[in-house]
């Protein structure tokens, strides 16, 4: 007879609520796996679905995702003229905030080259590329946008012509594609009111220096300042070229920080997401523990709850083995149907998560294995303390 099963069709509705319940909680540290890895994933996305060789920026700046980085929109053209660079394109990359699909959403706006430039979206999973010089755009499907949808930025109708999917920036927030001067003129949209003000006190500031009304309206175009700046320059190297020599040329003859695409990822590792993927982590390591805590007090209150019962069967003369099979067997079953149901609830939250989760076969395994020891030593701790029961507790000793 198996004693273990007898007790778990004995009591049912317990047991089956006591692995809901401890199903919710591996639940909860399977999902934080999947967070864990999801916010690292998102983070260096771009970085590795950008098809570039260097990243160029602004000298002593760690852009242009950890550091703001800003260069003149001419520097592109002395890079691509650089000795092994094949090919130069300019880069926009900033987060916006716009009411899109009905609702308030922040997302990264990349502005790109769109006439054979780099930096445009690698893969689409709806519609085709933007093929115009303006008023065309590519958006992730995170935004809820579909194609042919019109889009209000900067006073102009975008409209949605290709649509990606897991498009994001190093916060999570999904990628909206457009043409570089498209890009820049949402960036640095200014109110009618602001610019005219700006413009009156311009002309004041002249006429207070000794300039004529006349000549202060003839200046005024040269201090308009110089054309929209861009975040980075993108740059495909000659086939054979030494990539640490032309990094060295435009450091040194460019004066501009240069980075490899490893580079690039490593700074996003070690500076933005550091410390959040320092606090996902502490939170998961805790998660585990008590999750393996509550697993060895249940598996132990079981135990306590069947102690007249285990003194019955040390009274008739049941082997030891008889008591250690009954406890074990209980503590297995609730750990590995609570870890299979939690499975099951992980890949039901997954697809309407509202941020990435990626998991990795390997830490699921390890998160198994350490849930399986702790069950597995709070038998044992249990099986201790039943093989100490004395068999005169069945007689109310």
């Amino acid at each position: 007879m198996d004693l273990a099963l007898k007790d778990i069709r004995r009591h049912t509705g317990k047991f089956v609520a006591t692995i809901a319940g401890v199903a919710m909680l591996l639940a909860i540290v399977l999902v934080m796996n999947g967070i864990y890895r999801g916010n690292i994933a998102d983070g260096v996305w771009l970085i590795e679905n950008t098809d570039t060789d260097l990243w160029v920026v602004e000298r002593h700046r760690g852009g242009p995702f950890n550091e703001s980085s800003r260069l003149p929109l001419s520097s592109w053209r002395s890079v691509a003229a650089t000795p092994g660079v094949r090919q130069a394109s300019p880069l926009v990359i900033y987060t916006a905030q716009r009411l899109l699909a009905g609702r308030e959403q922040q997302f990264t706006v990349i502005g790109y080259d769109v006439f054979g430039g780099l930096g445009g979206p690698r893969s689409l999973v709806a519609g085709r590329a933007i093929g115009a010089a303006h008023h065309e755009l590519v958006a992730d499907r995170k935004l809820g946008l579909q194609l042919g949808d019109q889009v209000l930025l900067s006073g102009d109708a975008y409209t949605v012509v290709g649509l990606t999917a897991g498009a994001v920036d190093g916060s999570g927030n999904p990628l909206i594609f457009m043409a570089l001067t498209d890009a820049q003129a949402v960036q640095f949209e200014q109110d009618a009111r602001a610019i005219s003000a700006a413009r009156v006190a311009t002309l004041q500031r002249l006429e207070a220096a000794g300039q004529t009304g006349a000549q202060a309206e003839r200046l005024l175009p040269l201090l308009d300042g110089a054309p929209d700046p861009i975040n980075a320059v993108l740059v495909r190297l000659q086939p054979g070229a030494d990539g640490a020599a032309v990094s060295a040329l435009l450091r040194e003859g460019h004066y501009l920080n240069v980075y490899t695409t490893e580079q690039e990822r490593q700074l996003m590792l070690e500076g933005r997401l550091a410390r959040i993927s320092g606090v996902l982590g502490l939170f998961r390591a805790l998660l585990v523990a008590v999750s393996i805590v509550i697993i060895a007090l249940i598996v132990y209150v079981l135990t306590i709850e069947k102690i007249r019962s285990i003194a019955t069967l040390k009274l008739i003369g049941a082997p030891n083995r008889v008591i250690v099979r009954l406890i074990m067997e209980q503590s297995l079953a609730l750990t590995l149907a609570s870890f299979g149901l939690a499975w099951v609830l992980r890949e039901l939250i997954a697809p309407g998560f509202p941020r990435t989760l990626a998991f990795a076969a390997s830490e699921t395994a390890i998160t198994f294995a350490v849930m399986l020891a702790g069950g597995v030593l709070a038998s044992l701790l249990a099986i201790w303390h039943a093989l100490r029961t004395p068999p005169q507790l069945a007689l109310g000793g």
